[in-house]
């Protein structure tokens, strides 16, 4: 029997690291899309990347709702969520609730820290897989995903506060299937940088993206729209980001227990590779800032700190940039109802 998997969210992360699975032989790769469901329920996907070449995938089956993947009666080994994280918006984890079965293992593939526990405390015997990547994706166009040159994800198991899950059988299994998952991406989808991780190794790495991600993406914003590689090289605000950086770094090994692996890049390393980064592309909050779409904000800052103060630390950069962007998250979703409420009046 092929294996099944079941991409939630279709997007341009999604879509790839499907599209490489399912050159695997005996799986069966399906999506659930949601804006470009009619471009790929007709034709596909195109990927263009220059370290794959450009190719096109048709899902083994594409479905518009979870209720209409419900309804096919597969049983899914796999469902692999690609979304973006956004807990105070949306509860992914009982969006899935209908096409998650008694075998079905759960993969995350999402930025930012605490996106499991929903998932563990809705499906305690389920085995729970996280993943962290970085890849260089943008859906160009419905169906159509441009892959860029970075290809890299790590992926392990988790167990909800670091400890034992519900039985040992939950732990080896969630083990067991997460060199499952490494091994599809590495012998057929050809994903060299796929690597498989213990639980804490796996949390360390989101911590050390958070470093990245929780420096770059807020400042971007709250400077008015600058890239990272503006921000590295100006002096003040490269300053500003090794703080937050050096602030994330020396707190994670603390609430994990366990210190970063010398390999690890640290903060001056990152900066040095974002000053010489020319692409000038924006980070993804502040695309979504200025698309008027919500910010992942709980994970990549209000999360860490929670997780942070739960063992007695506090992380006051962190907490400043994250007061400041709900601040203004908030005040944006005031102007606006006044400006419906004042439009609704004159009608």
């Amino acid at each position: 029997m092929p294996a099944e998997l079941l991409f939630f969210g279709a997007g341009a992360i999604g879509a790839f690291y499907a599209s490489r699975v399912a050159l695997n032989p005996d799986t069966n790769v399906s999506v659930i899309c949601r804006s470009n469901y009619a471009a790929v329920s007709s034709n596909g996907f195109q990927i263009t990347s220059p370290q794959y070449g450009d190719y096109r995938w048709r899902p083994t089956r594409t479905f518009n709702s979870v209720q209409a993947a419900r309804d096919s009666k597969v049983k899914w080994d796999f469902v692999v969520v690609c979304t973006k994280a956004l807990p105070d918006r949306s509860d992914d984890s009982k969006l899935i609730s209908p096409v998650v079965g008694a075998d079905t293992a759960i993969v995350l593939i999402q930025n930012g820290l605490g996106v499991e526990q929903p998932y563990t405390e809705r499906f305690p015997a389920s085995p729970i897989i996280s993943a962290v990547t970085i890849a260089s994706c943008a859906q160009v166009s419905d169906g159509h995903v441009k892959h860029n040159r970075w290809t890299r994800i790590n992926i392990g198991p988790y167990f909800s506060g670091g400890a034992s899950p519900t039985s040992a059988g939950v732990k080896d299994r969630a083990t067991a299937l997460t060199q499952t998952l490494v091994d599809l991406l590495l012998r057929g989808g050809g994903v060299k940088d796929a690597i498989a991780d213990t639980h804490e190794k796996l949390q360390l790495v989101r911590w050390h993206k958070i470093a990245i991600n929780a420096s770059m993406n807020p400042s971007a914003v709250l400077s008015g729209g600058s890239t990272n590689e503006e921000m590295a090289n100006d002096p003040e605000l490269s300053a500003h980001l090794k703080g937050v950086m050096d602030e994330v770094l020396t707190t994670a090994p603390k609430v994990v227990g366990e210190p970063f692996p010398a390999s690890f890049a640290t903060s001056e390393a990152i900066l040095r590779s974002t000053r010489r980064n020319k692409s000038g592309s924006k980070p993804s909050m502040l695309i979504d800032w200025e698309s008027g779409k919500p910010m992942e904000l709980e994970v990549i800052l209000g999360n860490p700190i929670r997780l942070a103060r739960e063992k007695g630390y506090e992380m006051p950069r962190m907490q400043t940039l994250y007061a400041l962007l709900k601040s203004c998250e908030r005040n944006r979703e005031l102007q606006k109802q006044q400006q419906k409420g004042s439009k609704d009046s004159k009608l």
